[in-house]
C-alpha cells in the first residue's frame, strides 16, 4: 500500500513534516489589514480632495468628561456642526449625542469647476452614575464646542472625609 499513513520511513520512524504554527495566523492578519486599507483613501487622493475625504473618515466627535463634587461636566468637540444638526438626550442614566455634518466645497476655476459636498452622521453614548439629577441638565454650544453639565442630586452627594496619615 503506497498511501499507508501508518507505514515507517526510513529507518522505522515516522516522517516529520515541518508546519509553521503561525502560517495561518499570519495569513489571516494579512487579509484583514489588506481589507481595512481597502476602504482608506491614497495619500495622493487626500491631497487632492483635501479635508473632506478625510472627514468622511473620522466622524466619532471626541469627548472630556470631568467630575466634581456637585456635578459632571461633559465636553464634545464638534467643529464645522450646526447646533441645529446636533440631538442631545439623557434617558435612564444614558447621554446621548447624535448629529449630522454636512460640508460643501466650490472651487472654480478658468478651465474646470469642482464642487464638492460630503454628509456623515455621527453617535456617542455614555453612562453616567446614578448621582446624576436628570431633570437639571444643562448643555451650550459655542465656537463647536458642547459642553453639558450635569448636577448631582443633593442626597446623593456624600460629604468627602478627610483621613489623616500619621507618620511614625
Amino acid at each position: 500500500m503506497a498511501d499507508d499513513v501508518t507505514s515507517k520511513g526510513q529507518g522505522g520512524r515516522t516522517p516529520t513534516r515541518y508546519t509553521d504554527p503561525f502560517h495561518s495566523f499570519r495569513s489571516e492578519m494579512d487579509r484583514l489589514f489588506d481589507n481595512f486599507l481597502t476602504g482608506l483613501p491614497s495619500l495622493t487622493t487626500l491631497r487632492q480632495g483635501g479635508l473632506p475625504a478625510m472627514e468622511r473618515l473620522t466622524m466619532t466627535p471626541t469627548l472630556d468628561v470631568k467630575e466634581n463634587e456637585k456635578e459632571i461636566v461633559v465636553k464634545a468637540d464638534l467643529p464645522g456642526i450646526d447646533e441645529k444638526d446636533i440631538n442631545l438626550t439623557f434617558h435612564d442614566g444614558v447621554l446621548s449625542l447624535r448629529g449630522e455634518k454636512k460640508s460643501e466645497r466650490a472651487d472654480e476655476r478658468e478651465n474646470y469647476h469642482l464642487m464638492e459636498r460630503s454628509y456623515g452622521s455621527f453617535q456617542r453614548s455614555i453612562r453616567l452614575p446614578e448621582t446624576v439629577d436628570e431633570e437639571k441638565v444643562e448643555a451650550r454650544f459655542d465656537k463647536g464646542v458642547l459642553t453639558v453639565t450635569l448636577q448631582k442630586r443633593p442626597e446623593m452627594v456624600k460629604a468627602q472625609k478627610k483621613i489623616e496619615i500619621k507618620v511614625s
